[in-house]
Parts: C-alpha cells; sequence; structure tokens
C-alpha cells in the first residue's frame, strides 16, 4: 500500500496503524481467496484479510468492531466483568453502559487476520498478535513477524521455548489475557 492509501484509509476509519503493521502492508497486501471457517467458528465477513484497498466499508468496519462487539456480548450475555473494572453494576444496561465507556477509552486494535488483532498506533511496533474472539483473548504470536510464522508455516517460536514470552503492550485488552 502506498503512503497516499494509508492516510485516506486512517482518515476514513479514524486510527492509525502500528509501524510494523504499516510496514507488512506496504511490503505486500496480502490477496484473499475464498476459505472454510474453523468448525463452529462464524464471521461477519468473508475474507479473513481486511481488504484495507477496495474492501466494502461496512465489511472493514464489522472487522474493526469485532473486539468491542465480542466484549460487548460477554457482558451483556454471560455477565463478564473484570475486577479491574471496579464493582459490577446491578443491572444489565448499567453494566452495558460502563462497558461501552471502558472500551471507548481502550486502544484499538487492528484486525490482522480473522480474529486476529495488533494495537493500533504510529510510533509503535512489536506488540504481541492477539487471538481475539469475545472476552477470550489469548496470544497468538510474540510480534507480527512471530504470528506470520506460527500462522502460515509453523516456523514461529515454539511456545514450549523460553524465548516464547510475549508481553502484554497495550492496556485494557490485557486484562483478558
Amino acid at each position: 500500500m502506498t503512503d497516499a492509501e494509508f492516510d485516506r484509509i486512517e482518515r476514513t476509519y479514524g486510527f492509525e496503524f502500528a509501524d510494523d503493521h504499516r510496514a507488512f502492508l506496504a511490503a505486500g497486501l496480502p490477496v484473499n481467496v475464498p476459505f472454510e471457517p474453523e468448525e463452529g467458528v462464524s464471521y461477519a465477513w468473508e475474507r479473513p484479510w481486511p481488504d484495507w484497498r477496495d474492501g466494502d466499508p461496512a465489511a472493514v468496519r464489522e472487522q474493526l468492531e469485532w473486539p468491542v462487539d465480542g466484549v460487548l456480548f460477554d457482558v451483556e450475555q454471560h455477565a463478564v466483568w473484570p475486577a479491574t473494572w471496579g464493582d459490577h453494576p446491578a443491572g444489565r444496561d448499567e453494566a452495558l453502559e460502563t462497558a461501552r465507556l471502558k472500551l471507548a477509552q481502550a486502544p484499538r486494535l487492528m484486525p490482522v487476520y480473522g480474529h486476529r488483532f495488533l494495537p493500533a498506533g504510529h510510533g509503535t511496533l512489536g506488540h504481541p498478535v492477539l487471538s481475539v474472539w469475545q472476552t477470550d483473548i489469548i496470544y497468538y504470536g510474540m510480534d507480527l513477524a512471530d504470528y506470520i510464522h506460527q500462522e502460515f508455516d509453523g516456523a514461529g517460536i515454539d511456545r514450549m521455548d523460553p524465548r516464547w514470552n510475549p508481553n502484554a503492550t497495550v492496556t485494557f485488552w490485557r486484562d483478558f489475557l
């Protein structure tokens, strides 16, 4: 992608790519091919790579909102309430409103592939890639390069290797790891 494309996307969707995510997309924009989701997995979008260049804006927004929508779902349906948020409100509506306020202050997560995400933000790099499924959030790569190896060629750092030591770098989301 070009600098002009990055500028347009960041302006349109109201975020900034992390430096390593930006470098990855500048080197080569991944091409989507039809895919079969994992058994029992349902996505609101049809292709796992966000189509930053030519994608349907509604589909891109769905991918961008996936982490927020997942947290809100768990707050509403499963009464999830991290201790770091303080006392759980008595009513569901109040809990959802408080969760929305917390999420509005949380760093934005950018889709990398499917339900794998990186924090947004110019001047940042080296964040672990997170697999986000509602509030079930786990490390999926120590950083973007390790994630690409983990997901696509199996050559990432083995999770039993002492070097596998991802560091939760982003506030709010690390409370779910």
